[in-house]
C-alpha cells in the first residue's frame, strides 16, 4: 500500500505504484485535466512519473509558478519541433527557460527571416492543436549518442557525449520530434496555447566566440491569453521608453564604435548626470560620509592580495609601464582600505564612512553591452563603512532608511528586499556567519521591511542585502546593496586600536544606493519615459517669442530666470510659434513660456506645462513660485 500526502494534509492510499496523473484523477476530473506536473519533496516531475513509496505530492497546474515554468520549457521544445518540421536540415542545440519565456538555438545554412519566424509560430500553433502526447524514455548515454548521430543531430550528440558514460539520459517525444531533456514536460502539446515568437539573435555554440554562430529564437509563453497580451503591451510601452531611443531623440548621449561600452555625454545628458551626482553628493555629506577619490590604475600586486587577479582577471583592463603590471580598477574597495590604513585608527573613529564617485572599468563582452545600462566604463556611488561587528545592525538601519528616501526622491516607491545567506563555499566560522546574517536580518526588521531569504546566494566572504526597485512598468532593477566583508580588511591588513588597547580587524560594509550612475540614469529615463521630473530635467523652461518685437523682452526674461538658478533655453528663431511649441514639446520640457505683444506689455508670460497643458497667462513672480515649488517637491 502506498500513501500519498496532499498539501492540505489529507492522505490517499493506493494498492501499488501510482502515477501523478492517476493521483490527480482520483481527486477529480477537473484536476486531472488541469494537471501539468507533480511536485514530490520539492522536485517537479512529469504527470507520468510513477510513485513507488509513501510521498508528499502537490499537483501542479497553470495557476502555479512551477506550472508556468513547465509550460515555457515545453513550448521551447514545441518551437524546436516546428523548426524541424519546416526546416528539416536545421540542427537543434539547447533551449532553456528564461525570464518571461524561452529560447532555442539552431544551426542552419541561412539566417531565419521575419517571414520564417511567422511560419514557425503558425506551425507551433498547428502542432499544439493536435494535442499530441509528450512521452519520456530513458537510454544509456552511448546509445543516446549513437541515436542522435544517426539523426544527423551532431550538436545533441556532442552534448550527450559530455555526460559521464555510466549515466542514463532522458528523451521526450511529441509526434515526430524527439529531444534530449531532463524534463519535466506537459503531458501533451494541447496544454500549450498562449505563446509568441519575439525575435532572432546570434549566439555562439557553448558561448565560445571561437565556435559557430548559431541562431537563437526567442519566445514568450503564458498561462492565459490576457497575461500574454499584457506582456506584449508592456513590451510595446518598454520600446517607447527605451533609453537608447530617447537618448538620441532628447540629445542626451550616444555610444560610439570608436569606444565601445563607454558613453559620450552631450550637454543635456551631462546636466542630468550632474544633477544625479550632486544630489548623491549632498546625501553623502548629510549622512556622515567623507568623500574620497582613488586612482584609476593600481599595481597588479594589490589585486593579487585581494584575490581579484585570480578570480576576475579576464574582466580587467590591464596595462604595463617600466616592467610593472597595472590594472584599471574594476571596483573601488581596495583603494578605500588603503586610505583607511593611512594613520592609526581608533575604535572611537568607527563607524568610518567613505564615499566615492569612482569610475570603474570592466571588460564586458561586446554581446552583453546594452546602451548605458551595461557598459565597460561606469561610475558608482560607491561607499564603504568600516565598523565593528556590533555596529552592523545600526548601520543597516541607517542605510536602509537613507536608500528609501533616495529612491522616493527619484520617483520609486516599490522596493523588494532580499537577504542572501552563506554559500556552500565560504570562509569564516559558522558563528561569524550567524552573527552577520542575524545583524542584516534584524536591521531590515527594525526598518520595517518585509524580505525574503536567498539561501546560498551570499558572497564567499559574507552575506548581503539586495535592494531591488520596480519601475513604472513593474520591471525589477537591482541597484542597491549592503554587503558584510571581514575578508578584504584581513587580506590587506587593515586594523584599528580597540578599547582594550589591542589591534582589531574592522568589518567592511560595501554599500551602494544607485549603483552605476550610467545604469541608474538609463533606468530614470525609462521610468519617466524621458519626461524627467522638473528638478532633474536638463532644461527647466524654454522661452519662445512670437515675433521679433518680443526678442529683447525674452532675453531679459531668460536672464532673470537663469539668475534664479533655472536652466533656460531661449528660442528666438523666425519660425511659426506653433512649430516652435511643437518642437520644444517633443523635447519633453517641463515648461514652455510663450511671449507675444500682450504678454510683453503686461510683463507676463503665457505658460504651457508638459503634456500640452495650457496654464494661461501669469506674472513672472507667479511662474517663479510655481516652478520653484515644483523643483523643491521633486514631484
Amino acid at each position: 500500500m502506498i500513501q500519498i500526502t496532499l498539501p492540505d494534509g489529507s492522505k490517499r492510499e493506493f494498492p501499488g505504484p501510482v502515477t501523478v496523473a492517476e493521483v490527480a484523477a482520483s481527486i477529480g476530473t477537473g484536476l486531472a485535466k488541469a494537471a501539468l506536473a507533480g511536485k514530490i519533496d520539492g522536485k517537479v516531475v512529469d504527470t507520468s512519473h510513477t510513485i513507488t513509496a509513501d510521498s508528499p505530492l502537490s499537483i501542479i497546474t497553470a495557476k502555479d509558478a512551477d506550472g508556468l515554468e513547465v509550460i515555457r520549457h515545453s513550448t521551447a521544445h514545441l518551437l524546436a519541433y516546428a523548426v524541424k518540421e519546416l526546416f528539416p536540415d536545421a540542427q537543434v542545440t539547447i533551449g532553456p527557460v528564461i525570464e518571461h519565456g524561452f529560447y532555442y538555438d539552431f544551426s542552419y545554412k541561412r539566417p531565419f527571416t521575419p517571414e520564417d519566424l511567422a511560419a514557425i509560430e503558425k506551425r507551433m500553433g498547428e502542432l499544439a492543436a493536435k494535442d499530441e502526447p509528450v512521452v519520456r524514455r530513458v537510454l544509456p548515454r552511448d546509445e543516446a549518442v549513437a541515436y542522435f548521430k544517426g539523426l544527423g543531430e551532431h550538436y545533441k550528440a556532442e552534448i550527450i557525449a559530455s555526460i559521464p558514460s555510466n549515466e542514463d539520459v532522458s528523451l521526450y517525444r511529441e509526434g515526430n520530434f524527439e529531444d534530449l531533456c531532463r524534463g519535466p514536460h506537459v503531458p501533451s502539446t494541447g496544454k500549450l496555447k498562449f505563446f509568441k515568437l519575439m525575435k532572432v539573435a546570434g549566439a555562439y555554440w557553448r558561448g565560445d566566440h571561437r565556435n559557430e554562430m548559431l541562431q537563437r529564437v526567442y519566445g514568450t509563453a503564458w498561462t492565459t491569453k490576457d497575461e500574454l497580451q499584457q506582456y506584449l503591451t508592456m513590451l510595446e510601452e518598454a520600446e517607447k521608453r527605451d533609453h537608447r531611443k530617447l537618448g538620441r531623440e532628447l540629445d542626451l548621449f550616444h555610444i560610439d564604435e570608436h569606444s565601445p561600452g563607454t558613453v559620450f555625454w552631450h550637454p543635456k545628458g551631462w546636466t542630468l548626470w550632474q544633477e544625479v551626482e550632486q544630489y548623491m553628493r549632498r546625501v553623502y555629506r548629510e549622512n556622515g560620509y567623507q568623500e574620497v577619490k582613488g586612482p584609476q590604475i593600481i599595481d597588479k600586486s594589490l589585486w593579487e592580495k585581494t584575490g581579484h587577479w585570480d578570480k576576475y582577471r579576464e574582466n580587467m583592463f590591464t596595462t604595463e609601464s617600466e616592467k610593472r603590471d597595472y590594472a584599471l580598477k574594476p571596483m573601488n574597495c581596495p583603494g578605500h582600505i588603503l586610505i583607511f590604513k593611512q594613520g592609526i585608527k581608533s575604535y572611537r573613529d568607527l563607524p568610518l564612512r567613505f564615499g566615492e564617485f569612482g569610475q570603474c572599468h570592466r571588460n564586458e563582452p561586446t554581446g552583453g553591452l546594452h546602451g548605458i545600462m551595461r557598459v565597460r566604463a561606469f561610475t558608482q556611488d560607491d561607499g564603504h563603512i568600516f565598523c565593528t561587528e556590533d555596529q552592523i545592525q545600526s548601520e543597516v538601519v541607517a542605510f536602509t532608511t537613507l536608500l528609501q528616501k533616495v529612491y522616493k526622491d527619484f520617483g520609486f516607491s516599490d522596493i523588494i528586499y532580499k537577504l542572501s545567506t552563506r554559500p556552500e563555499k565560504r570562509i569564516g566560522s559558522e558563528e561569524s556567519w550567524d552573527r552577520a546574517e542575524n545583524a542584516l536580518a534584524e536591521g531590515l526588521r527594525a526598518s520595517g521591511c518585509e524580505f525574503e531569504y536567498l539561501p546560498g546566494e551570499g558572497a564567499f566572504y559574507g552575506p548581503k542585502i539586495e535592494y531591488t526597485l520596480k519601475d513604472a512598468l513593474g520591471r525589477p532593477w537591482q541597484c542597491g546593496t549592503i554587503q558584510v566583508d571581514p575578508n578584504m580588511p584581513e587580506r590587506l591588513d587593515a586594523e584599528f586600536v580597540g578599547e582594550d588597547g589591542s589591534r582589531h580587524r574592522p568589518i567592511m560594509l560595501h554599500r551602494a544606493i544607485v549603483g552605476s550612475l550610467e545604469r541608474f540614469i538609463g533606468i530614470l529615463i525609462e521610468q519617466h519615459a524621458g519626461a524627467l521630473p522638473t528638478w532633474l530635467a536638463p532644461v527647466h523652461v524654454s522661452v519662445l517669442n512670437i515675433t521679433d518685437s518680443q526678442a529683447d523682452y525674452c532675453r531679459d526674461l531668460a536672464k532673470l530666470l537663469e539668475n534664479q538658478g533655472l536652466r533656460v533655453q531661449l528660442d528666438l528663431r523666425n519660425e511659426k510659434i506653433t512649430y516652435k511649441i511643437r518642437e520644444h514639446s517633443l523635447q519633453k520640457l517641463p515648461y514652455i513660456l510663450v511671449v507675444g505683444d500682450k504678454e510683453k506689455a503686461a510683463g507676463a508670460v503665457a505658460v504651457r506645462a508638459r503634456g500640452n497643458k495650457d496654464l494661461g497667462v501669469m506674472s513672472l513672480e507667479a511662474f517663479s513660485e510655481l516652478i520653484a515649488s515644483d523643483i523643491a517637491s521633486k514631484a
